[in-house]
């Protein structure tokens, strides 16, 4: 308890400090694919691949049209000090395998498509984009860019070109992350999309980041100012490439997790604080609170978060919460969404009658507040 109190309090320490008391929530993984069905989900535990074990692979869809209808509903009935609406930074991915075109491919050809493209493939999601426009307008979302695919394309092809029995058995429920064996290696189970075993694969990744900026804006009808790396590893060398291209703001956690240029998941661990800036003169937002109930239902995510706030507003930081798409998905399991919005319900009241003069902002918001 005392090691983790001093954690927080090193995390908040360093950085400009505002007067304001900010609340940002950041949300990863809109837009992408993860379990594509029930039925899917079914067939992959009758081959006996353990994906029960892992929420992500239980829980979590593409956004249904009642998912975002419930979860817009809610954040407009919670207004900050100032008359604002709680926002959700929605970080986006725009984009997905297209899993048809490649096995027409014989596997030889990796294709996408636009992750709109795939709304359209599945049977509750007619209205998605118009309910996103509508919550955008109304000031309770806010689309950020998380990437073009939360996919390792380079490794996930080398492995369907080898003919791996896993990756084709996932594959053919138009699913490309399963719980797979600890002992392959594959801890992230290829959602980390800017890890690589050789530098020469930054080449690559430059291409994808600037392909998936550009279909950000023309789907959003703006640029990204922010980018929140998969799974939080990237190399300091794409800074630049995503500076280029409009990029103010990076989110991430404390430590930046840079890959080394050897076989096999090896990192650096590269620290950074609230508001810090780098080269290209962006600047690092860190998360300094959690709320996965989804993860762990049975832990007491509200009470750690409260203490969290309660720390940043103490260094006069911005409280900027992770709480991932995951928690508020129903489309697989209508239960896991109706649970998780009343305890985030709960979470901001509690935040409202704690602090009455509390604002809830966006990252690109919070970003521009930094920059004044």
């Amino acid at each position: 308890m005392i090691l983790s109190s001093l954690k927080n309090y090193t995390i908040n320490f360093l950085g400009k400090k505002i007067s304001e008391k900010i609340i940002v929530i950041e949300s990863d993984d809109w837009g992408t694919v993860r379990m594509s069905s029930i039925e899917a989900f079914q067939n992959l535990i009758k081959k006996g691949y353990h994906v029960n074990q892992c929420p992500y692979n239980t829980n979590d869809a593409l956004e249904c049209n009642k998912d975002l209808e419930t979860m817009f509903e809610f954040l407009g009935n919670v207004k900050g000090c100032d008359g604002k609406p709680a926002i959700i930074t929605a970080n986006n991915i725009v984009a997905n395998p297209d899993f048809n075109k490649i096995q027409d491919s014989d596997f030889k050809e990796y294709h996408f498509e636009t992750f709109t493209k795939t709304l359209k493939r599945y049977p509750e999601h007619d209205q998605v984009m118009d309910l996103y426009r509508q919550g955008i307008n109304s000031g309770v979302v806010m689309p950020q860019f998380h990437g073009r695919e939360h996919l390792n394309v380079t490794r996930w092809m080398n492995a369907l070109k080898n003919n791996s029995k896993a990756e084709k058995d996932v594959f053919d429920c138009k699913v490309f992350s399963p719980k797979l064996t600890q002992s392959k290696g594959y801890t992230n189970e290829y959602m980390d999309a800017l890890d690589f075993d050789n530098q020469n694969e930054l080449q690559f990744q430059k291409k994808v980041i600037k392909e998936g900026l550009d279909l950000f804006e023309k789907i959003w009808g703006f640029r990204s100012e922010s980018f929140i790396a998969p799974c939080y590893i990237w190399h300091t060398e794409l800074e630049k490439t995503l500076a280029t291209h409009g990029v103010k703001y990076l989110q991430g956690l404390v430590n930046q997790l840079q890959p080394k240029d050897v076989q096999g998941f090896k990192y650096r661990k590269i620290y950074h604080y609230q508001g810090q800036k780098n080269n290209q003169g962006q600047r690092y937002f860190i998360r300094n609170a959690f709320f996965e109930p989804t993860i762990k239902p049975n832990y007491d995510w509200e009470s750690d978060c409260m203490k969290r706030i309660e720390t940043a507003f103490l260094f006069k930081k911005p409280a900027i919460i992770s709480s991932h798409r995951l928690n508020y998905i129903g489309f697989l399991n209508p239960s896991n969404r109706g649970v998780n919005l009343k305890r985030l319900k709960n979470l901001l009241l509690g935040i409202k009658k704690k602090w009455p003069e509390v604002q809830f902002m966006s990252t690109d918001q919070l970003g521009r507040l930094y920059d004044a």
